[in-house]
């Protein structure tokens, strides 16, 4: 299993900052927090080419861009920033050799059934994915657990990346979303372990599900997510790809980043080891 970091764990660090404390830690690979890109290419002279001799330079490989948010119900001015957005990071992601981008349901618009939230889902995982092909990107559609959201189960985004029949559309498994979200643990079996393109590993406070927010994430067996038990599923399915540390908590980004880092990612490998082998 490949363990990375995700930069919003990080998130006052600058991408530079990121690579480095990912590189020092140990990690291998660094999910890139897509508002960090578009600061580091701002600012001259930096660009994709000095940004991959960064990642050269610590050993540490570019693991997905994070993220396209609410990709679905968009009026039409919005959907086509969506659109341009994604050719954007798959231009990037070619040459930086980055090949997933995270995409995200929108909030659920009053009124709108399943089927309509799932017609709609899978239209545009379709014209998105015809965007990504040429690139070799792959899209990582990632429901959300909170009760605003209009995917929030696995089984509600595994439904809706099998409608889509795309072989570069897969999805996301975040613990936090899963455990939020009400998610049944059986439903990890049901799922192709080919299609989960990036599981996000994270714990969550002792509070009833439906008050969960992403700041109440917290380190990997500090919280009260069953993450054996998952993960028991995850092996059993057969998943071995990527595996990333991703945290939301204020908290956590007044801390120093190597620092932080390193407590993230020795929290990690003490749950992940009793299951995989860890790259």
């Amino acid at each position: 299993m490949l363990l990375a970091i995700n930069g919003a764990t990080t998130m006052k660090a600058s991408l530079p900052q990121d690579i480095a404390v990912a590189g020092s830690a140990g990690f291998k690979a660094l999910e890139i927090w897509a508002a960090k890109l578009d600061a580091y290419l701002a600012s001259p002279p930096n660009s994709v080419g000095t940004l991959k001799a960064l990642f050269n330079q610590a050993g540490v490989r570019p693991a997905s861009f994070n993220s396209i948010e609410f990709i679905t119900f968009r009026q039409a001015a919005e959907y086509e920033q969506i659109k341009a957005r994604c050719q954007q990071l798959c231009e990037i992601g070619q040459a930086l050799d980055c090949r997933k981008i995270v995409v995200v349901p929108s909030p659920k618009p009053e009124g709108v059934s399943w089927n309509e939230i799932k017609e709609e889902s899978v239209r545009v995982l379709r014209e998105l994915s015809q965007l990504a092909a040429p690139y070799g990107v792959q899209l990582a559609f990632e429901f959300l657990g909170f009760g605003w959201c209009s995917v929030r189960t696995l089984s509600q985004c595994w439904e809706i990346v099998q409608e889509a029949d795309c072989a570069n559309v897969g999805l996301v498994l975040d613990t936090c979303h899963f455990y939020a979200g009400g998610s049944d643990l059986e439903s990890i079996a049901a799922v192709d372990a080919a299609k989960i393109f990036i599981f996000h590993i994270n714990d969550v406070e002792a509070r009833p599900k439906e008050t969960i927010e992403d700041a109440h994430r917290l380190l990997p067996g500090e919280g009260v997510i069953p993450l054996d038990d998952i993960l028991t599923r995850l092996k059993r399915a057969g998943y071995d790809g990527l595996c990333s540390i991703e945290l939301f908590r204020p908290e956590y980004w007044e801390r120093d980043p190597a620092e932080l880092a390193a407590a993230a990612r020795a929290a990690t490998l003490k749950v992940l080891r009793k299951h995989f082998r860890i790259e």
